[in-house]
């Protein structure tokens, strides 16, 4: 059997501190997608500029796991930041260019961005980009949004692995009173 470790959450405001601190508006964009539309890296890397659907608002991804295409959505904040992003880079094929044009932006420049953010910000806890993916299920769990829609929305195959989710819920701890306070 495989352990069953639960994912590290960010609250929504160390997210939030995280995602301003880059001052590049490439490495901003690049960290506010994987949150905002719960992308995995690979997803995020492999977008090409045709893939933002801004009249639908949402993100087409092609590829995902298991070789598997899924929509998921575009933020309304997302959008504005990807358009001034697109003024200035001017990206023709992948949404995200590395430093060679035609080529894709790296997996490792993605997560030493992310890495220079939480250092920054003095974030202690283990973040990883996939965090951002973690952070972005729980949070709209804890808005309310029903389970099955994230599991559409994640592309998960199966519900139980969208269920990882449930013990993470701030709230479904914060109402629970440990019984030495209620002496």
């Amino acid at each position: 059997k495989r352990e069953k470790k639960l994912p590290v959450i960010l609250s929504k405001e160390e997210v939030k501190k995280i995602l301003k601190t880059p001052e590049n508006i490439k490495h901003k964009a690049v960290l506010m997608l994987g949150y905002s539309a719960g992308l995995r890296i690979s997803e995020v890397i492999n977008l090409k500029v045709n893939h933002i659907d801004s009249a639908r608002m949402q993100i087409r991804v092609t590829g995902g796991k298991g070789h598997k295409d899924r929509y998921t959505i575009l933020s309304k904040t997302t959008l504005e930041l990807l358009r001034a992003y697109y003024k200035v880079y001017k990206p023709k094929t992948w949404l995200f260019e590395g430093g060679f044009l035609k080529e894709q932006y790296s997996e490792s420049s993605i997560r030493k961005i992310l890495k220079d953010a939480c250092k920054k910000t003095k974030t202690l806890k283990a973040v990883t980009y996939h965090t951002l993916r973690h952070c972005f299920a729980t949070h709209l769990l804890e808005q309310g949004t029903n389970l099955q829609v994230i599991q559409h929305i994640l592309g998960h195959s199966h519900l139980r692995t969208t269920n990882t989710y449930l013990h993470v819920q701030q709230h479904c701890v914060d109402s629970v009173v440990s019984p030495i306070d209620c002496a």
